[in-house]
């Protein structure tokens, strides 16, 4: 299936894009992060949270086929 990920502040930072489309087989959200994180190896030493669909999501979710956003940590004022 075709996935749709979206990387925001440092994350995009990290993969030098703010979007990608990347083709992967079924499975869960882990899956789709140990892609990514060999595809981009300083992805392992950022703090994210994943959405699907934009809502938060667990690493045993699995993958429907929506957009995928990486998040990093908010902060607040």
């Amino acid at each position: 299936m075709l996935i749709t990920i979206k990387y925001f502040g440092q994350i995009a930072e990290v993969t030098q894009k703010d979007e990608e489309q990347l083709e992967v087989s079924e499975g869960l959200v882990s899956g789709l992060l140990s892609v990514l994180n060999s595809k981009y190896s300083d992805l392992k030493n950022k703090d994210f949270q994943i959405a699907q669909h934009q809502e938060l999501v667990a690493l045993d979710t699995e993958l429907t086929g929506a957009e995928i956003a990486l998040l990093p940590p908010f902060s607040g004022g």
